[in-house]
Parts: C-alpha cells; structure tokens; sequence
C-alpha cells in the first residue's frame, strides 16, 4: 500500500491505512498472495503525475506472459495445510443428489411404462388430467431456446461492450411491456400484472442508473478484454452452461414424470407402477423436494464454474504484469481445488441459497392458490412475503459471490471467508465501489429477458398445441413458473464469467489495489477518471 493517507472517509484522520489483513489477524491465515514483482522493462515505464489521453490504455491481456515451465495456479495460490473444508456440506449435498436421483429414477421408470397413455409426442396422449408427454416436449424447446439465447446474449457483450449495457436495458423493458400487453389482450391477467411490475421496475431501474453507467462500462471493458486473451474463460463458460442446459432438461423431464406418477386422480396408470402408489400429499411432497433439488444443484454447478473463473481473473490480477508472469493453466488449477478442498465449502453456501430460493418458490405457489381460490387477503400476504425474501435472496447471493472469490484464491472455508471477504470490502470502502457497478443488475435484467422469451413461448405452445390437461388453463401458472425459473438459471450460469471477473477484480482490488495501480497504471487513471468517487473508496 502506498503511504497516503485516508481523505474525506468518516471515522479515519489521515493516518496511514493498515496493510491487509491487518496484523492482528495474521496467524489466522495460512493462505499466500503471490508475490508482486512489477516488470518495467517492456511496454511501459513507472511514471510521475501520469495523464494518458481518454480510452488509450494498454488493454489487460496484451503482453502477459505464459511461460512453458512457469509456475502453476497452486504454486501462486498456494494453501500451505491444505485441508477438505466444510466436509459436511459435501456429504449432505451428495445425499440430496443420490435422493433425486432415486425419485427421477422411479419417476421416469413410471413414466416409460405409461408412455401410450401419456403419448409420444406433442399429440397423441389419451391422459387428460396431468402433465404429459406434451410438456415434456415443450421443455425440451425452452431449454434450447434458452441455451441459444443465452450463449447469444454472452457473445453480444463480448463484441459490443460499450453499448452492451445499453442494449440490455432497453431490449429488456420493451419486452417486458410487449409480453405484458399481449397477456393483457389475451385475458390472461395475473401475468400481465406480474410481467407489467417486471417491466415497469426495469425501466425505473434503467433510467435511475444513466449516471452510473460510463463506471460500469469501464469495468466490463476490462472484464471482457480478459476473457478475449484467456481462452479458458470461454472454454469453462461453455462446458458449465452446457452441463447446466444438460441438468435442467433432466430436471424438466422429472417434474413431468413426479406429476404423471404421483397424481392421484382417478384413471392414473402411474399410480399401479413401481414406486409407491399416489396421494395430493405425496405429490406435493415429491415436488416440494424436487424443486430445492433443482435449485441446489444448479447452485452447486454455478459456483463450481464461478470459483473455476475466478481463479484466472485472480490470476491475470496479481500476475499478470509480474516479473514472475502468469501461471500455468490458471482455469484447470482453480478447477482442481473448487471439485476438491473446497467444495465443501462451495455445497455450504449454496445450501444457503437454495432453501431461501425453495421459499420464494413456495410463497409462489401459495399466492397462485389464493389467487385461484379468490382470496385476496391471502394473496397480498404472500406477496409480502416473496419480497420479504427476495431482498433475504438477495443479501444471500450478495456475500456467496465475494466469498467464493476468497475461496477461490486462498481455499478457505466457507464461513471464514464471507467473514473476511466482508471486513476486507467494507474496510476498504469497496462496497459503496460495488454498489455502483451495474454489471451485475444488468446481467439480471439479461438474465430477466430470456426467460421472458422462455415463458411467452411457452404460454403460446399450451395456447396453440391445446393438450387435454389444461383445457381449462389451470396448468398455465405451474408450467410458464417452471418455464421461467429453468430459463433464468440457464442465463445466470452463461454469464457467471461475467459477473465472477467483477467480483474477483473488486475483491483482489480491496485486497491490494497497489496492484493494480502499478500494473495498468493507465487503466487505472480511467477508472478514476469515469468515475471520480472511486479514488476516495479505495483509498488512492
């Protein structure tokens, strides 16, 4: 750290920041910060009272180094007591894993030994009171919809970054207003009211955040030119959101089947298979441990690619422009420890998440009841309570991803490192620097857009298709819910790469942004120079 004081920060009076972690807390941490060593000797030299021109830095990934026989990512990071963390997490996430296993297994088993009564395709089903082969194959057209449009959306911040946030904003809000005008002239009214609050919100968001978004867009800019010199961002991205595509087809095609087995009306075939006979109870029951399933093993993927990713932004961060220069296979490293020390710590945190998720969910369905049922009190409460825990998703969410970073780096357990990665921000001023940056509410608005194309498809496909079980339009609210949640998780973990170089190149930077400084110091001028109150968050 350099020895300026702090300026203009309530509760400090100029004295000399403490280096981080300050040194009370020093034996707590066996982990190591590669040592920083700046190289001078190409490219560009350590200056005094430098003014580069606006846009005219040396972009990140141009002239690091990749020597053969370096160092790898374990060498750089290294833990010196490595050990298994969190142990119980990753037994307990197993478990769930073998259990949902075991219900898609008799489920799809039911299913197979029905398919005639269910159909074979998008017609033919001679069931009519549950889900059928129908839906089965309106999924399979949501995940691919998903997929491509998600890989699209990627692909488009990649080429168009400086008018990518742009893009998403105003994309997402005359969306959101179309999709909710055509539900209204459809007479489908409890989704144009919840898609209409959807676009009404992202367009007061996107006109509240104008003044924001020259900072943003320079973060991104550096973000992505990483992912252009690091190929195995790319590479990662693409096997996760695949694996994630792969899940969500497996967990689309269980819910269709938990319905056709567990349904108990009159007629079912299900109920005679193998499994256990059927009950409104049990239905629920299965579905209920289905849906956390769904979400906790999305998680789990997410994060496995989230830490996988911030291993080589942490990388590029410390080592980049060091004498030293970049270790070998950064992504493979970071892959190494995410599936082994540290996935126990990675089940934890998602754990976390998914249960908050699960209960959202719930207050869904019961709203959808209420509103079925007309009772209007009833409805208001539960509304309350999905914003209640929405904001509680959020805050979730918000510690995970800075935790995960630390894990990432330095192998810390879970618990230890949300608890540091939280001082570090907050001691830094970083987290009113985090507050700031778009990048993230952004790719939520993305992620927001594709699942209303998902969920408007499939509200056509049960429109124009017509199966027998929703006649009456009461499969409607579960099958586009299902549609929505599938195409939102799909999205969020094709631009996980996006949001992890953010929260590693935030979290590196409250860690030592001396670092920065002296490694891009041009890049560093702009990024004070866009946005003037960051040389007071970080202390410059």
């Amino acid at each position: 750290m350099s020895g300026q004081g702090y300026s203009n920060q309530e509760g400090y009076t100029g004295e000399i920041p403490p280096s981080y972690p300050p040194p009370a807390h020093e034996n707590q941490y066996s982990q190591q910060v590669p040592e920083y060593q700046p190289d001078y000797s190409s490219n560009y030299q350590q200056q005094q009272n430098y003014a580069p021109p606006v846009n005219n830095y040396s972009k990140p990934g141009n002239d690091e180094k990749r020597p053969q026989n370096g160092p790898t990512f374990e060498d750089e990071f290294k833990v010196e007591k490595p050990k298994w963390n969190d142990v119980w997490a990753t037994i307990l996430f197993l478990a769930v894993l073998a259990g949902f296993i075991v219900v898609s297994g008799i489920s799809l088993n039911a299913y197979r030994g029905t398919k005639d009564f269910n159909g074979n395709g998008i017609y033919g089903s001679t069931q009519t009171f549950s889900l059928n082969t129908n839906t089965v194959v309106l999924f399979a057209f949501v995940i691919v919809i998903s997929l491509v449009i998600s890989v699209l959306y990627f692909w488009l911040a990649r080429m168009f970054t400086k008018q990518f946030i742009w893009i998403t904003g105003i994309i997402n809000v005359i969306l959101g207003f179309a999709t909710a005008i055509y539900y209204f002239a459809e007479h489908y009214y409890s989704a144009a009211i919840v898609f209409l609050l959807f676009a009404l919100f992202g367009a007061y968001c996107f006109i509240s955040w104008r003044s924001r978004i020259p900072f943003a867009t320079l973060v991104l800019q550096t973000i992505m030119d990483v992912t252009k010199s690091h190929p195995s961002v790319l590479v990662t991205s693409l096997l996760g959101t695949i694996v994630a595509s792969a899940f969500g087809a497996w967990f689309a095609l269980t819910i269709v089947a938990v319905y056709m087995k567990y349904n108990p009306t009159d007629g079912n075939e299900g109920c005679n298979s193998s499994g256990g006979g059927c009950s409104h109870a049990k239905l629920i029951g299965i579905l209920i441990y289905v849906t956390f399933c769904g979400y906790y093993i999305s998680e789990v993927i997410k994060n496995v690619i989230h830490t996988t990713v911030s291993g080589v932004y942490g990388t590029w961060y410390f080592c980049s422009r060091s004498a030293q220069g970049m270790p070998r296979w950064p992504a493979l490293g970071a892959f190494k420890r995410s599936m082994t020390y540290s996935f126990g710590s990675i089940s934890f945190g998602s754990l976390i998440v998914s249960i908050v998720q699960l209960l959202q969910q719930l207050a869904s369905w019961g709203q959808q009841a209420a509103q079925q049922d007309g009772n209007t009190m009833a409805m208001v409460l539960f509304c309350v309570l999905r914003c209640f825990i929405g904001v509680l998703n959020w805050a979730v969410q918000y510690f995970n991803h800075y935790a995960y970073c630390y894990i990432a780096l330095y192998g810390s357990a879970y618990l230890p490192a949300a608890k540091e990665t939280w001082n570090l921000i907050k001691d830094r001023g970083i987290d009113a620097l985090i507050n700031d940056c778009l990048i993230d509410p952004v790719l939520n608005l993305g992620s927001t857009f594709v699942a209303y194309v998902a969920a408007l498809f499939a509200y056509l496909y049960l429109k124009y298709t017509n199966p027998a079980y929703n006649s009456s339009g009461n499969y409607n609210a579960p099958v586009i819910g299902f549609t929505f949640v599938i195409a939102l998780q799909i999205c969020h973990i094709a631009t996980v790469p996006i949001k992890s170089g953010t929260a590693t190149f935030f979290t590196a930077l409250a860690r030592d942004p001396e670092v920065f400084r002296m490694s891009y110091p041009e890049l560093y001028d702009q990024l004070l120079r866009s946005y003037p109150k960051v040389r007071e968050r970080i202390h410059a």
